[in-house]
């Protein structure tokens, strides 16, 4: 059998040996390989192969993350063929799905478009799938590449239509998706990021609910992801500031109705640019954000073996940081925190903070840390029985948009002839 590895260095080794029993991999969470590189451990998280296999055919029965959206004779098909934790064999399987997907869809295309968009739209999926969470590999790569062809194809097909733009930014460019209501010009907008498995194409597609009502988005990736420029880092909040500066040259958006979504990891731009761009835009929404405690090593090191997370947390989480062993990582995020930042209890935008008291990717009291921060009135939403971003069966994220987060928004962005600034501030 082939593993999911990563380099440790000894003294992470030690650190996880502390904490986490090491069992044969048949039976237990992480097999420790010996190799003349260095120590190698498992990074697929707290399944055996079987039981990956046994959770991912379950979320996507239940339509949850990751794999809402994907059918279940499809995910039966694919995973009877994955056979090892090896990331390209998991990259090939769910590709193979999209390949019959994206080909029956361009064969589509001269005779019935419709047919020829949701099999684009499904090939996005599964290519996205085998990406998932994080193109590590040649294979998941690979699978990347699809991704953005079977989406963008999907997007020829739309109405109103969606523009791809390319924002130039040190030396390199930005991208988004650009989609606004017919009908309403200027139009407000969302400005939609995406979170550390997701990508903007997630959120251009999950969307459209905004342009039913009159509202446009540009979604794009956060640093360290999809096609984001830059890693994460402090001041990666400028590649954001780049973009509100690109909005405000569109006359046909109303840049003094700009709004910021976040969900997930992404909360903790939102949450930034809450305090930083104050003056261009009118709220942000913080859903399952990181904001001080999740950047302390104590909860990192208790946090990475979640079985929330379907496998390869510490890979993602790695990756947006461009770090590879455990000490970096640690050492790294801590800089990160709102608070060690100073701004915390500044002012700011109006905030709305959503999450689950049960997450265990990000610790809910990092919504309350924001929350009593002082500064600027906010509002929360909290759901006792939640786990990450607030979601449980009787409250699934597409219910928290459409019942919590979908009408703060379109309070926030309402004309000035409806709501004053100073109802705003």
């Amino acid at each position: 059998m082939i593993f999911h590895q990563r380099l440790f260095k000894e003294a992470a080794m030690r650190n996880l040996e502390s904490r986490i029993p090491l069992r044969n991999a048949a039976t237990g969470v992480i097999l420790l390989l010996l190799a003349s590189t260095g120590i190698f451990a498992q990074s697929s998280g707290p399944r055996t192969l079987e039981e990956l296999k046994a959770e991912t055919q379950k979320r996507v029965d239940r339509n949850v993350a990751p794999a809402g959206g994907l059918k279940s004779e499809d995910a039966r098909e694919a995973l009877a063929s994955i056979h090892s934790l090896d990331r390209d064999e998991w990259a090939v399987a769910w590709s193979a799905i999209g390949d019959r997907y994206a080909n029956r869809a361009a064969t589509e295309e001269s005779s019935d478009k419709s047919k020829a968009q949701q099999d684009y739209l499904l090939a996005w999926r599964y290519y996205s799938f085998a990406r998932w969470p994080t193109p590590n590999s040649p294979g998941k790569v690979k699978a990347y590449e699809k991704a953005l062809a079977a989406f963008r194809s999907y997007a020829r097909f739309l109405d109103p239509p969606m523009e791809t733009v390319r924002i130039p930014f040190e030396g390199k460019e930005i991208v988004g998706y650009l989609r606004l209501p017919n009908g309403v010009r200027p139009a407000p907008l969302v400005l939609t990021i995406s979170a550390l498995d997701s990508r903007k194409e997630e959120s251009a597609q999950g969307d459209a609910a905004l342009l039913r009502n009159g509202i446009g988005f540009f979604a794009v990736d956060m640093p360290g992801t999809g096609e984001a420029p830059i890693k994460v880092d402090v001041g990666a909040e400028r590649m954001f500031s780049n973009i509100l500066d690109y909005l405000a040259t569109r006359s046909e958006i109303d840049s003094k109705r700009i709004l910021v979504r976040s969900i997930s990891w992404s909360g903790y731009w939102a949450a930034k640019l809450a305090y930083i761009e104050r003056a261009r835009i009118r709220g942000a929404v913080i859903q399952g954000g990181p904001v001080d405690g999740y950047f302390t090593p104590e909860w990192q090191k208790s946090g990475l073996n979640t079985d929330e997370y379907l496998f390869d947390l510490f890979p993602a989480r790695a990756a947006i940081y461009g770090v590879k062993t455990l000490d970096e990582f640690l050492a790294y995020g801590p800089r990160l925190s709102l608070k060690a930042e100073g701004y915390l209890g500044k002012p700011a935008v109006p905030m709305l903070i959503v999450n689950g008291v049960k997450d265990t990717q990000v610790p809910i009291a990092d919504l309350y840390a924001l929350l009593q921060s002082g500064g600027s009135a906010k509002e929360a939403w909290v759901n006792p029985d939640g786990g990450h971003t607030g979601r449980s069966e009787e409250w699934p994220n597409s219910r928290i948009f459409e019942e919590i987060i979908l009408p703060w928004i379109k309070a926030r962005l309402a004309p000035d002839t409806q709501v004053s600034r100073a109802q705003r501030e």
